[in-house]
């Protein structure tokens, strides 16, 4: 019973603080603010709105519910074209291609290409030579005498190799006097031919002085060995700076450095090789100072190449 009353007196006390609310509400007076708004509102004409319980929505939404054909498939495509991200209701519009064009290396790209479909051709034309060529310069096999015998049988593809040296060589020495701005012409293909020639000279006058160095001296099978690793080993350098010919043609920035210096690292690792094959070659058939070995290599591979730029930069400033 004295639970009951309690709640009794609380449900009084309740109400009486409400209805103290609602008079207090009642009794406050009205602001100025106020006064004045609702005096504007009675000097204004009176509007009629529009029905708030009416069955037809004001606007049009562009939801279609009332139709004939209307179907869950109409109902789904109504709510991707009413999506707010993603415009599914829009039209797709042509897009204009512009096509790019590239200008002043379509001869060097044709000429690469041109490089590797010959490659490719002498591949397919003769895959003994390329293989016994690969293996012997690899040292993959034991049998490096019988190799050897058979690459001097087959002079044609050994021919044709040599001639695709000269030109991916002089292609390079190109790139390279364009490189370090040491180029004494202005004409790109003019200078590549002219490194074909020097290249091809070099090695003519090399390939004639050892054999007549051969016979006067009576070693015909030491010259005849050097003269086949110094081909050989040009062969390879001519085959693996096809790729760096491509990146060093048609790239830029950090490609373009890393490629450039790939490239000067390898034949650097490939003439070094070529220098010890020799040596040890010439070592097994005539008694050799390592010294004596230095000292031919000074004068009869770097000083010719080094004599033979010096002519051409006088003779084109003399041109000039």
């Amino acid at each position: 019973m004295e639970k009951l009353y309690c709640l009794l007196l609380f449900g009084l006390f309740f109400t009486a603080a409400a209805d103290a609310q609602s008079v207090d509400s009642i009794m406050r007076p009205v602001p100025e603010s106020l006064k004045k708004d609702t005096l504007v509102q009675k000097d204004q004409p009176a509007t009629a709105f529009p029905d708030s319980v009416s069955t037809k929505p004001a606007l049009n939404t562009g939801w279609e519910m009332n139709s004939d054909n209307f179907s869950m498939q109409s109902l789904s495509q109504q709510i991707l074209g009413h999506h707010p991200y993603f415009g599914f209701a829009s039209v797709a519009g042509q897009r204009q291609e512009r096509i790019k064009q590239f200008h002043g290396k379509e001869l060097l790209f044709y000429l690469l290409v041109l490089l590797l479909i010959i490659y490719g051709i002498l591949r397919r034309l003769f895959p003994k030579y390329f293989s016994d060529l690969f293996r012997l310069f690899f040292r993959t096999t034991i049998k490096q005498r019988q190799i050897k015998e058979q690459l001097m049988q087959t002079p044609l593809p050994s021919l044709l190799l040599n001639g695709f040296f000269v030109i991916s060589a002089a292609l390079y020495l190109s790139f390279v006097l364009q490189h370090f701005e040491l180029n004494p012409l202005n004409n790109f293909w003019l200078q590549a031919l002219y490194c074909c020639v020097g290249l091809t000279f070099v090695y003519f006058i090399k390939f004639v002085g050892l054999k007549i160095s051969g016979w006067l001296f009576n070693m015909e099978a030491a010259a005849h060995s050097y003269i086949f690793i110094v081909f050989v080993v040009n062969k390879m350098i001519g085959i693996l700076l096809l790729p760096f010919l491509v990146f060093i043609a048609f790239t830029t920035g950090d490609i373009y450095s890393v490629a450039f210096t790939l490239s000067w690292c390898l034949i650097g690792v490939l003439l070094i090789y070529r220098f010890i094959l020799t040596y040890t070659a010439i070592r097994n058939q005539v008694k050799v100072n390592p010294f004596h070995f230095f000292l031919y290599l000074c004068a009869f591979e770097i000083a010719p190449l080094l004599l033979i730029y010096k002519a051409l930069l006088l003779f084109f400033s003399l041109t000039t």
